[in-house]
């Protein structure tokens, strides 16, 4: 992690035993947020609600990551991703969160729900930061941040394609 932009370079743990959960509307604003994520986030509940959930992005996780997960929910599926947060002081926590649609009672989407627990570490350190790293570093070298996205977001298809696995496979097999 690089220290800039009001990023503080520290990483923020919590409880292996805890699990940070959010809901949101079909674009994205959060419309729950239990303990654990106001706390690690560092904004009050009332900050939150009909916040949009990207206020915690952290610069250096990939936009494609993102892509690729609200692709994938939109389409009724769920997701598994490392993510790596910012904290409104400019800290960072990384999490392991699965990604859920919310439907009403009719079938149809009406939201989403992700619950995120303390990641893996060795997978993490060994895999996921300097595949992030290298993702930031692609999408970086674009002018255009969509034209960035998608170019990440082809390294992402291509190596998967290569392994043989869905996304899931491949997270849940580190």
């Amino acid at each position: 992690m690089s220290v800039r932009n009001g990023l503080t370079g520290q990483e923020r743990h919590f409880d292996v035993n805890d699990v940070i959960v959010s809901k949101t509307d079909l674009k994205g604003k959060i419309t729950y947020a239990n303990r654990t994520f106001i706390e690690l986030a560092g904004y009050s509940e009332r900050e939150l609600l009909g916040a949009p959930h990207n206020l915690i992005r952290h610069p250096d996780m990939p936009r494609c990551v993102f892509k690729l997960l609200w692709d994938t929910i939109a389409t009724g599926k769920e997701i598994f991703a490392y993510v790596v947060n910012k904290s409104r002081n400019g800290d960072h926590y990384w999490v392991f969160a699965h990604v859920t649609p919310s439907y009403d009672k009719n079938g149809k989407i009406v939201g989403y729900h992700s619950n995120r627990r303390v990641p893996r570490r060795e997978p993490l350190e060994r895999v996921i930061m300097p595949t992030y790293k290298a993702l930031c570093e692609v999408e970086a070298r674009h002018s255009n941040p969509k034209e960035g996205m998608r170019a990440s977001l082809d390294i992402v298809v291509n190596m998967l394609k290569e392994k043989g696995l869905t996304y899931d496979e491949w997270v849940l097999s580190l």
